[in-house]
């Protein structure tokens, strides 16, 4: 038996399987289990595992005009009027660290969803390059269908215990960018933490618009979480998204570590910095709270 499958053997083992998946299928769509190939080797001394004692965690799906979308899922058993968190993964797919922060997230009290948004391109998990990541799936998953996806979920959330009123957003590195601009689609949201998000870059078809276009227009309260050392969003770029959401109506703004690059709540990754992971997420859930998520 595999790592893979041994994982997944033994999330089953724990999961009370409620929404009418049975074994095989469980196993053959359950997300969450083991690392993305891309990742690997894992820094296996740094990862942080949380389990699933008093909560219900596993995968359902969610029909999105006729497409099954994997979401790993996470709460309190039990429990319903649920605030609802959305857990947007990084290029590399809703892996054990994705699954992992939703467990996190479900120790507070949330609904946490971290839904497979590559499931129409093909699975990040199992790309062993980068490059070939961002080739074959990422620059061919458009922003509308992920919005799209992304309302879907919120409506299952509202329909199965979560509260309708107090549902925010978080995502790192793809997903940071996502976070900025699913907070400008869907108004709904209550508020937003960015980790590392892209803030600009060419548009195209399937990237129209990217956070800074949206800046001026957010409703959104977005906390962005970013590294001074990350050498893919410069500092410039972060100081041009401040003074474009200083003219808007909104009350985003950023917390940018000096000792961080990328990646830095990535707990299974070189570039992983505790301190400022730990910080991260303490001001995470604060940011919520404060802006009447939680």
């Amino acid at each position: 038996m595999d790592d893979l499958t041994r994982d997944a053997e033994s999330l089953l083992t724990k999961t009370k399987l409620s929404d009418g998946v049975d074994r095989r299928g469980f196993l053959k769509t359950a997300l969450g289990t083991g690392f993305a190939a891309a990742t690997l080797p894992v820094m296996a001394q740094n990862v942080i595992k949380t389990d699933t004692v008093g909560l219900s965690a596993g995968t359902i799906q969610v029909n999105v005009n006729g497409q099954n979308v994997p979401v790993y899922r996470a709460q309190p058993e039990g429990k319903t009027n649920l605030p609802v968190v959305l857990v947007i993964s990084e290029i590399f797919g809703v892996h054990e660290h994705i699954a992992d922060v939703a467990r996190r997230f479900a120790k507070q009290g949330y609904l946490a969803l971290a839904p497979d948004l590559f499931i129409r391109q093909g699975d990040p998990t199992k790309v062993a390059s980068i490059a070939d990541l961002q080739r074959d799936i990422i620059s061919k998953t458009p922003d509308a269908q992920v919005f799209t996806d992304l309302d879907a979920v919120v409506d299952w959330a509202k329909a199965n215990g979560g509260n309708a009123d107090k549902i925010a957003i978080t995502g790192f590195c793809w997903g940071g960018r996502i976070t900025w601009l699913y907070a400008a689609h869907n108004p709904s949201i209550k508020a937003g933490v960015a980790w590392y998000g892209r803030l600009m870059g060419d548009s195209n078809a399937n990237f129209p618009r990217h956070p800074i276009d949206v800046a001026g227009t957010l409703t959104v309260p977005v906390l962005g979480l970013y590294g001074a050392k990350d050498t893919g969003i410069s500092q410039e770029s972060i100081t041009v998204m401040k003074a474009a959401l200083a003219k808007g109506p909104n009350k985003s703004t950023f917390i940018i570590y000096p000792n961080s690059g990328h990646a830095f709540h990535a707990d299974y990754r070189p570039s992983y910095v505790e301190a400022d992971a730990k910080d991260g997420w303490g001001r995470t859930l604060a940011w919520f709270k404060q802006n009447g998520v939680s």
